[in-house]
């Protein structure tokens, strides 16, 4: 019996074991019958014996899906510093796969690399784009899309608001009495703040997941929203959250259900809309690892139309980065008007727990695209 002949392809997740990431996209590949290989983070950084790609991919090409590594940090000093070196480490991907591409085309090899080529799912550099919520928002606002705006455009390049008291100058010159801060590279809420300050009580609020470290040297992530209003507290926390890299944005008043705040979490993948799904809070911050809500979107009863726009308003900004086939968008709808507006992209915006328990689409329909990969001609 002659043996079937290895294939030169092969799908590989850059992730890390057992994580519901992981476990998920590695069902949806069985049932598609896709061989998925696992690349952990650790392999990769050399931490688990030899660093790099397994020798026996020299001759492969190689279809890679990026997951985000794991931080053991929950230090938010150290948030910026740690999605940076990530960066770097996405940009890195990024040129070995351009510089497999440039020796493909050459006659003969000038260096030697793991496999023969190297492909993304999501490119690395588009990944890295997202990581960054100014220059993300400001490539949004250029090409006219309608977002949750800045507040102060551009104020932590030029380093106008490091401490509070700036910050509550600038609020009160503008006329302008409630923000949300947000760290430059952050992700799923941790560092942000929602300030409000009433400047004839002097009464303050500040919502947020941080909260002062056991040493008092720093802010730590709880992971669980909270409501500061005592006014050295909320000087103290507002001092540490300035003294990284953030953005300001403006506080729109969200669109309400039943009492409830609530905003939506889209998932486009392949320029089509696969998910969508409400997140649903007592208070201005919606992420669902802050213990909110999720809410099936046709229990709102929100009119076709509004959806249709909801819809071609994330297909529009997923566009504008072609490099993604998978891409994570949060969206306010305005407290009446209900006018839909961009929060932030996310490159890997794609757990999503109501989904993976239910269908697990979202992952069986990337599974569909790394097999089709796989299977196309050379």
């Amino acid at each position: 019996m002659s043996r079937e002949k290895e294939s030169p392809r092969q799908a590989v997740l850059l992730g890390n074991p057992g994580t519901k990431r992981t476990v998920y996209l590695e069902w949806a590949a069985k049932e598609l019958g896709l061989q998925l290989h696992l690349l952990s983070w650790d392999q990769l950084r050399g931490e688990e014996g030899d660093g790099g790609f397994p020798p026996e991919w020299e001759r492969k090409e190689i279809l890679m899906k990026i997951d985000p590594p794991l931080w053991d940090s929950c230090d938010l000093g150290e948030q910026n510093h740690l999605a940076k070196t990530y960066r770097r480490q996405l940009k890195a991907l990024s040129l070995k796969g351009q510089m497999l591409s440039l020796q493909s085309t050459l006659e003969k090899p000038i260096f030697a690399m793991e496999c023969r080529k190297l492909a993304f799912l999501n490119q690395p550099e588009e990944i890295g784009a997202l990581l960054d919520k100014d220059g993300c928002k400001r490539r949004l606002m250029e090409s006219g899309l309608l977002v949750t705006e800045f507040f102060l455009p551009g104020a932590w390049r030029d380093g106008k608001i490091q401490d509070a008291e700036a910050l509550l100058t600038a609020m009160e010159e503008r006329h302008v009495y409630q923000v949300f801060i947000k760290p430059v590279y952050g992700s799923g809420a941790a560092g942000v703040g929602a300030f409000r300050f009433q400047p004839r009580t002097g009464r303050m609020a500040l919502y947020t997941c941080a909260q002062e470290s056991p040493s008092g040297a720093g802010l730590v992530n709880t992971k669980q929203l909270r409501c500061f209003r005592e006014p050295e507290r909320v000087w103290s926390i507002l001092n540490r959250l300035l003294a990284t890299e953030c953005v300001f944005e403006r506080w729109y008043a969200k669109a309400e259900h039943q009492g409830w705040t609530y905003d939506l979490r889209a998932v486009v993948q392949e320029g089509r809309l696969d998910f969508l799904l409400a997140r649903l809070s007592e208070g201005p911050v919606t992420n669902l690892q802050l213990n909110n809500s999720p809410l099936d979107v046709r229990e709102l009863r929100l009119s076709s139309s509004l959806l249709e726009e909801v819809e071609e308003l994330c297909q529009k900004a997923a566009g504008l980065y072609p490099g993604l086939n998978s891409v994570g968008i949060d969206v306010l709808l305005e407290k009446e008007s209900l006018k839909p507006r961009i929060i932030e992209m996310n490159g890997q915006g794609d757990l999503i727990y109501q989904d993976i328990y239910h269908q697990n689409q979202i992952y069986r329909h990337q599974a569909r695209m790394m097999k089709e990969w796989l299977e196309e001609r050379p």
